[in-house]
């Protein structure tokens, strides 16, 4: 799990990134506390061959991403 919350952008995009390159999880949880994040996120996981699934928890936001 990655948690993003209180890292202003880019810092979340490359957070992911470096994880999804690094390790090439075949899933990652991804927390994240503002909408342009979970944006961004959901946008270079899609580039990269994940599908994403987001759900919103209190003010928070976590995102699932699956590789296929």
């Amino acid at each position: 799990m990655i948690d993003t919350r209180g890292f202003g952008c880019p810092t979340p995009v490359l957070m992911v990134r470096e994880a999804l390159q690094k390790d090439a999880p075949a899933s990652l949880e991804v927390l994240a506390d503002a909408r342009v994040a979970v944006e961004n996120v959901t946008r270079l996981a899609r580039s990269m061959g994940y599908q994403v699934a987001e759900t919103a928890e209190g003010l928070d936001f976590k995102l699932v991403l699956t590789k296929g």
